[in-house]
């Protein structure tokens, strides 16, 4: 996907990244077309594998997402609401969730709202996945780290907006926990310190090209998948408890690996605040969002709707998962020698070394 320009996480791609098999094919096709003149059936053998690695259907699910958020290059903003996008896009996601459901380790007893804490600080807990930020800490590589910077990008670049989607659909106490969590997510009223901003700069100061989706290509699908995870949650009512739980759960456990990850970069010499500056804030801020998240979001949750409060567990274990995989993949391709990423990305910013 080529940047429109560089320097800011507001600039656009000009072009649609390439089909990674024919449901991509079929998709990218149609939507190159005026809504109304073509659709997209779904493929009965798509998702038959590995649904939470499956490039071409994980890269599918991401773009038919993007049309609630900034929109493709070149499409049509109607395509958003198309009766036959959703068609697939609901085939797709039937499976997309169903694979969530046998990963997501959820507790088989009911768990009290005023419990809600304690379970999810024992789902945390579980992850017996690898330290990826105990590694970038200590023995990452510049080009190791710029690769996690890049996967991260396609989640860090619109941080927050997924979780939103919830907020019409929460009232009370649950609603005003997230408002709290969200408003420090999107600066607290200051554009510069809108965190997906303080992302792009750090990719900046990394030597990394930060336009929104720029890297899209190279991101394999696994990546996609934890970040379709809270699109999937987001987009739908009936799912606004894993969307709570997938919120509370990385407000819980993202202090301690931001520590590490500013850790990383400094240690490799990008000791300039424009390259620290988002991990040391989550490092504040989301020691302060734990108990809010924990106990007035997800345990808040609970207490209105004991259903909506186990969607919180499934979404929050669902995270988890996902997130162990994603450590896992990355770990594994650096322990072979080889990048974790689909295609090389080179760095844009001449003499950045660290």
């Amino acid at each position: 996907m080529a940047a429109a320009r560089r320097g800011y996480a507001v600039d656009m791609p000009t072009a649609l990244p390439d089909p990674r098999g024919p449901l991509g094919e079929r998709l990218l096709d149609a939507l190159g077309r005026p809504p109304g003149t073509a659709r997209v059936d779904a493929d009965p053998t798509i998702g038959d594998g590995d649904v939470l690695a499956d490039d071409d259907l994980q890269l599918a699910l991401y773009l038919m997402y993007e049309l609630h958020y900034r929109g493709l290059p070149g499409v049509d903003d109607r395509w958003e609401w198309d009766p036959s996008l959703l068609t697939l896009r609901g085939a797709l996601e039937d499976r997309f969730e169903a694979a969530l459901r046998d990963v997501a380790d959820v507790p088989r007893d009911d768990v009290a709202a005023e419990d809600m804490d304690v379970a999810l600080r024992a789902i945390a807990a579980a992850d017996d996945g690898p330290s990826l930020s105990r590694y970038v800490a200590r023995d990452a590589t510049v080009d190791e780290l710029r690769e996690l910077l890049v996967h991260r990008s396609a989640y860090q670049l619109k941080e927050a907006d997924p979780h939103s989607f919830a907020l019409p659909r929460l009232w009370g106490r649950p609603k005003s926990a997230m408002v709290e969590i969200q408003v420090d997510e999107y600066g607290g009223g200051r554009p510069d310190r809108i965190h997906a901003d303080l992302y792009a700069r750090t990719m900046r100061a990394v030597g990394l090209d930060d336009a929104y989706g720029a890297h899209l290509d190279a991101i394999p699908g696994t990546t996609l998948a934890t970040v379709n995870a809270a699109s999937l949650f987001g987009l739908h009512r009936r799912l606004r408890g894993a969307c709570v739980g997938h919120l509370a759960l990385t407000e819980m456990t993202s202090s301690v690996p931001s520590r590490r990850y500013a850790t990383g970069l400094r240690r490799l010499g990008f000791d300039d605040p424009d390259a620290t500056d988002f991990f040391d804030e989550h490092v504040e801020a989301d020691a302060v969002h734990e108990s809010i998240a924990a106990v007035d979001l997800a345990g808040g949750l609970a207490r209105q709707d004991p259903e909506q409060g186990r969607g919180a567990l499934f979404g929050a274990a669902a995270l988890a998962a996902l997130e162990a995989r994603f450590a896992t993949a990355l770990l594994d391709a650096w322990g072979a020698g080889r990048s974790s990423l689909r295609a090389p990305t080179p760095a844009f910013a001449a003499g950045v070394t660290g």
